[in-house]
């Protein structure tokens, strides 16, 4: 009976191991990775985070990258994705991002602070500056976030530089927080939070159109928006998820009988733009 031979880490133990004139080590003529100085952390974080190659999940990364190189083990989760642990709970587990270099509005806010719920895919929009304190951030977070959901369990996001604060880190550590710093080879750990933010800045980029620099006075009907309309991924809207119901729209004013309270000029100029949000984010999910 033929045994066969177990497979290691060496690239010698390989039938189709071969040596380039440069000293490469090959297999099927793949470069052979080896296990140290992070050079397996680098091609991946060059593989996904170089603007000439932004893959979506690791599946597409792993079928570019086995063209190229060859290490064991190279498809398993713990090599090319790391899993978020999943939710149990609203707002427990959170992902958050950036949209930067909008235009600058009177306040001097050209950021947006994208912060999303994992499990409900509710999510709030604050509008910052890209030169806000690690203070300043730290201030809108427990007055935005922690006011209305609590202390969540973790954190995703991109290794932006924000995030990599030392105090930021002691102050999450402080707060009983464990930050997950979503490294740059693990695209499906910030996933959710990109699709969100895509989502947004499609929204965006026809509210600057229409608005310029006015675009942050219409930011908390676009999260109302995002918010109450239907998701595909969650098949109900992040309202339904968040507290069992959608809630109403301002384009049902008229039905209960607040035209007469608000006045019929702010109800129409309302009506108007949630409609033509909502056709903005409609689209947008639908692209």
């Amino acid at each position: 009976m033929k045994r066969s031979r177990k497979k290691t880490s060496k690239p010698e133990t390989y039938e189709e191991w071969t040596i380039r004139p440069d000293g490469t080590h090959c297999i099927k003529n793949q470069s052979w990775l080896p296990f140290f100085s992070n050079l397996r952390d680098l091609i991946m974080h060059e593989s996904h985070k170089s603007k000439y190659s932004i893959h979506p999940g690791s599946e597409k990364m792993y079928q570019d990258l086995k063209k190229l190189y060859w290490w064991p083990n190279m498809k398993k989760p713990s090599s090319l994705l790391v899993q978020p642990e999943s939710p149990m709970w609203k707002w427990e587990r959170i992902t958050m991002d950036f949209v930067k270099t909008l235009p600058k509005t009177s306040n001097g806010h050209d950021t947006i602070w994208v912060i999303v719920d994992r499990l409900t895919r509710s999510a709030h929009f604050i509008p910052t500056r890209d030169t806000d304190s690690m203070e300043t951030l730290i201030s809108l977070y427990i007055k935005e976030i922690v006011s209305r959901h609590g202390v969540p369990i973790s954190i995703i996001s991109d290794r932006d530089s924000h995030f990599t604060s030392i105090f930021w880190k002691s102050l999450q550590s402080a707060l009983g927080n464990q930050l997950d710093m979503s490294t740059s080879y693990h695209p499906e750990t910030d996933g959710q939070s990109k699709r969100t933010i895509q989502i947004l800045e499609d929204m965006l980029q026809a509210c600057v159109i229409d608005f310029g620099k006015g675009w942050e006075k219409h930011l908390p009907l676009v999260e109302f928006s995002y918010n109450n309309s239907y998701h595909a991924s969650i098949k109900e809207a992040p309202f339904e998820g968040l507290y069992g119901r959608k809630c109403r729209s301002l384009v049902c004013w008229a039905e209960v009988g607040d035209v007469q309270l608000t006045g019929p000029e702010i109800i129409h100029e309302t009506t108007e733009r949630i409609v033509q949000i909502r056709q903005r984010l409609q689209a947008a999910i639908d692209w």
